[in-house]
């Protein structure tokens, strides 16, 4: 796939998220299949006993309790001593890894700026709910360590949008990018308990398997989205070609012809099916969308009815 050389980068957080749909997204929030004990209080329901002001059951006094959470109701029809006990509501952590090595920068629409988007949309709607977010850029850029060229976290509240939309639009991307080593520091690094939402094409030499294994263990809940260009899933090209790979230079020469084109396409869907499969026995899930959709339509239409957002 040739790399887009006209695209516009963006300069602002105006140019990633416009007003109307950071308004329309700012009513949801997130979700998870699993409930996680935060680090601070929030406004998610979890099974850990709190004080919030909603009722979750009663337990038997014992000595050292505080007397103030004593039902004395109970105490006048048993004659027993009983605590109330009440749901405490925590916070939820979202973290979004987007793939920023060459091959994302591809297809028309640029592949790379759909992920830059759909981050901004993801973070604004976690950063309006007081969740703590954060993100990692992976990739293989002259600033890289360990393939993780960039990251920004601990952010809650709106007024931290900007800065997010600042570290999205500071993302170049380039070089090839070791998943698997990635995934590990970042899940040496992370904190807290949550949601994880992995932006990338999944196109790499040594596989996604390993990465998405560390990044599931230790109870986060990942949803993996793969990102293709209309070109990828349907090439319009002809003739004999010499192809170059955009990460490690690797160099091949082909005669692309109509059978050639059929047996790629099958190819491919027999790839994503195995990713989807692959996710799904190990509770992660996963959709593939092409860059020429709207980020609108992502959020509304995909992840919202897949669970993430409610």
């Amino acid at each position: 796939m040739l790399r887009t050389t006209t695209i516009s980068r963006p300069t602002s957080i105006d140019d990633l998220l416009d007003g109307r749909l950071a308004a329309r997204i700012s009513q949801l929030d997130l979700a998870s299949k699993k409930i996680f004990a935060g680090k601070m209080k929030g406004e998610r329901r979890s099974k850990k006993r709190g004080e919030s002001v909603e009722f979750a059951d009663h337990r038997p006094y014992v000595t050292g309790d505080d007397l103030r959470h004593i039902d004395w109701n109970i105490f006048g029809r048993l004659d027993r001593l009983f605590l109330k006990l009440f749901l405490e509501e925590e916070d939820l952590s979202l973290h979004v890894v987007i793939d920023a090595s060459a091959s994302s920068d591809c297809g028309e629409p640029n592949k790379f700026l759909f992920m830059q988007k759909a981050a901004m949309a993801l973070s604004y709607l976690g950063l309006a709910n007081y969740n703590r977010v954060a993100a990692t850029a992976i990739g293989g850029g002259p600033r890289a360590e360990g393939s993780i060229s960039g990251s920004i976290r601990d952010l809650r509240g709106k007024r931290r949008a900007l800065e997010m939309g600042s570290f999205l639009c500071g993302l170049t991307p380039e070089g090839p990018t070791n998943f698997g080593e990635a995934a590990k520091r970042i899940s040496l690094t992370r904190r807290g308990r949550g949601v994880m939402v992995v932006l990338s094409d999944f196109f790499m030499k040594e596989g996604y398997e390993t990465g998405l294994r560390l990044l599931v263990g230790r109870g986060y809940d990942v949803f993996a989205i793969q990102v293709l260009s209309p070109q990828e899933v349907a090439p319009e090209i002809a003739g004999d070609l010499r192809l170059k790979d955009v990460e490690d230079g690797d160099m091949a020469e082909v005669t692309i012809s109509a059978p050639l084109i059929k047996k790629y396409k099958q190819n491919l869907a027999a790839y994503c099916d195995q990713f989807r499969l692959f996710c799904a026995r190990r509770e992660i899930t996963a959709i593939t969308v092409q860059s020429d959709l709207s980020v609108e339509a992502l959020i509304l239409d995909y992840l919202q009815t897949r669970g993430l957002l409610r």
